[in-house]
């Protein structure tokens, strides 16, 4: 029997084309590429073996290895950053139960914490295939807002469902207590065997509408595990969020640490 503990990689998408903000990775903040603060934040989480960029762009690759980072090449047509995560799974040759960390690109500012806390169910559970972050909601127009995805669980912790809608709908809105709602974090960790057999599902019907792909894991019958973490994260969408990450960056008077 392997007792051997799996190896936990980071793997951060990241392509050139974005529909509002082109060439987003490779955007200077606080004299950095993005892509350079995440991979910097991502070095200092001693649970990771490894941290690699996954890209379909030579100009993305090229400025990781100016900064001494890791990149891989993958192909150009995948539909989302899944699709390129499993792909880089392959290239780099992960075992079939190692535990794959996506780190979204576009989050400079994210707290190396989130890291450990989105990974360790995996650890601790070798059945699970899948696990992502909430974050109970503290600002009211976010339980409205469509880009801020809300989540429901049951009492083990794992996802019922993720809705751009305010889930529960509160039926009665004179009662005294209101629900608590909580928003999605665009952490996962993934078993990277299992990462492999997501890509491979059909698409499913919840995913169509509501444009979120991790409702095909549960379409299909499969658990996540939801991890409620006290951080928040910042995305960079639009150069307006870059200039204001960088606002943060220097009233900080650090660059990322």
């Amino acid at each position: 029997m392997n007792t051997m503990q799996p190896s936990v990689v980071a793997i951060i998408p990241a392509r050139w084309r974005s529909n509002r903000f082109l060439g987003k990775p490779l955007a200077l903040i606080a004299g950095k590429p993005m892509i350079q603060h995440v991979v910097e934040r991502a070095l200092q989480v001693s649970l990771l073996s490894r941290v690699v960029v996954a890209t379909d762009d030579e100009r993305i690759a090229a400025a990781v290895a100016a900064f001494g980072g890791e990149a891989v090449l993958t192909r150009s047509d995948h539909v989302s950053g899944t699709d390129r995560l499993a792909e880089a799974t392959d290239l780099l040759g992960l075992a079939e139960n190692d535990v794959v960390v996506n780190i979204q690109g576009d989050q400079p500012l994210f707290p190396p914490a989130v890291v450990e806390q989105v990974a360790r169910p995996l650890l601790d559970d070798p059945s699970l295939p899948m696990s992502t972050l909430i974050y109970k909601i503290i600002r009211p127009e976010e339980i409205t807002d469509p880009n801020h995805v809300k989540t429901v669980f049951d009492r083990n912790g794992n996802a019922l469902y993720f809705s751009r809608s305010p889930i529960p709908f509160q039926r009665n809105p004179e009662e005294p207590v209101s629900p608590t709602y909580y928003k999605h974090l665009g952490f996962y960790a993934y078993r990277k065997g299992f990462l492999r057999t997501f890509v491979s599902l059909p698409e499913g019907e919840w995913e169509r509408f509501e444009k979120l792909e991790q409702l095909r894991a549960l379409e299909y019958g499969y658990r996540i595990r939801v991890v409620l973490t006290e951080h928040d994260s910042i995305e960079v969408d639009t150069p307006q969020d870059a200039l204001r990450v960088e606002a943060m960056i220097r009233s900080n008077g650090q660059s990322d640490r």
